[in-house]
């Protein structure tokens, strides 16, 4: 039997790498899927040959109230009760010492990844059916320091903290919540990051990365999903208020 049969996911983040291997996946598992993205261009581009009767496109900022009640809404009314969210929506900012780090890059990844998050969870859980799962898109970053990523690591460490407030609140309904924390991840979002890297080290910001890897490589969507996968699925029904590694070892 599916893993997901006839079950309501919501991914945000979903025209990315991650999200759209995830998408593809619990629909091979039996899920109907809403995905969101900033841009619905973008979604229509990435989603192009997915059964257009099990996917439904969300054009959303994940920051904005009006917009996640909005796609929490339109998800129910077309397929009904949820039981998946996987909040992935994110962005990096940049790269730079303290005194220099811009309060508006700073302000706008804390929203994007936390208060989408928060947000994500505050409409969606009150349709969710019991026993569903809460999937949060984190790092190893969210495990780490680094000198000059104050936005990304301080949104990441705070996703734990949303997690695990989740976690203990809702293990009454049986909604079991987690995060999972990918290593690098041979896509274009992790290629900006080390190219602006590169220009901070003056070298290859990739071989910096793999350097650090324990497996020596960068991780693909497709094995982050599988991840995924298991965290929203019943294959994880004693599973909750985890931070999952799938990083290669590189947090060892």
């Amino acid at each position: 039997m599916p893993q997901l049969d006839n079950k309501t996911c919501i991914i945000t983040g979903g025209a990315g790498s991650l999200g759209l291997a995830a998408a593809k996946l619990f629909i091979e598992e039996g899920a109907n899927v809403a995905l969101v993205d900033l841009s619905m261009r973008a979604l229509e581009e990435a989603t192009e040959g997915l059964p257009a009767d099990r996917v439904l496109l969300i054009a959303a900022d994940v920051s904005r109230k009006l917009d996640v009640e909005g796609y929490v809404s339109q998800t129910v009314e077309r397929f009904g009760p949820i039981d998946v969210l996987f909040s992935n929506a994110g962005n990096f900012g940049t790269v730079a010492p303290i005194e220099d780090y811009p309060e508006d890059i700073f302000d706008r990844v804390q929203q994007v990844h936390v208060k989408g998050a928060f947000l994500a969870a505050k409409y969606a859980v009150p349709k969710m059916r019991a026993g569903g799962s809460i999937v949060i898109t984190s790092s190893v970053a969210g495990m780490r320091g680094d000198p000059g990523v104050y936005a990304y690591i301080t949104a990441k460490h705070a996703q734990i903290g949303l997690m695990r407030c989740l976690a203990k609140e809702l293990a009454p309904r049986k909604i079991r919540v987690n995060t999972i924390h990918p290593g690098p991840i041979d896509n274009a979002f992790q290629l900006n990051v080390e190219q602006g890297l590169g220009e901070v080290i003056g070298g290859d910001g990739t071989a910096f990365f793999n350097a650090m890897i324990p497996l020596g490589r960068h991780g693909t969507a497709e094995e982050i999903a599988r991840s995924v996968l298991y965290l929203a699925s019943d294959q994880a029904s004693f599973v909750t208020g985890t931070t999952l590694m799938v990083d290669g070892g590189m947090n060892v």
